[in-house]
């Protein structure tokens, strides 16, 4: 079973994602509001995989990718985001 990470601002989404990879038999192990959040729960909970934000308060999800990669090259981020403008991606 894949180990996720779901980090995004609005609760509306991460919850949304929580709830769709747990219904398809995914393991959550945790829920993350910004990036740093996200930096210091890949550290404690190793996920395999982390969903992230590209644009989040305190540390976007950029930053926190170079971080958590830095410390866990093992792990995999994909980039979510709703924006649709090719230079925000």
């Amino acid at each position: 079973m894949i180990r996720v990470l779901v980090v995004d601002d609005q609760a509306l989404v991460r919850v949304g994602v929580t709830l769709l990879l747990r219904t398809a038999g995914e393991d959550v192990v945790g829920e993350a509001t910004d990036g740093l959040e996200a930096v210091r729960m890949a550290d404690r909970l190793r996920p395999d995989v982390i969903l992230m934000d590209l644009r989040m308060p305190r540390v976007d999800g950029i930053e926190a990718t170079r971080r958590i990669l830095n410390a866990h090259p093992s792990t995999r981020v994909v980039m979510l985001t709703t924006f649709d403008d090719d230079a925000e991606v």
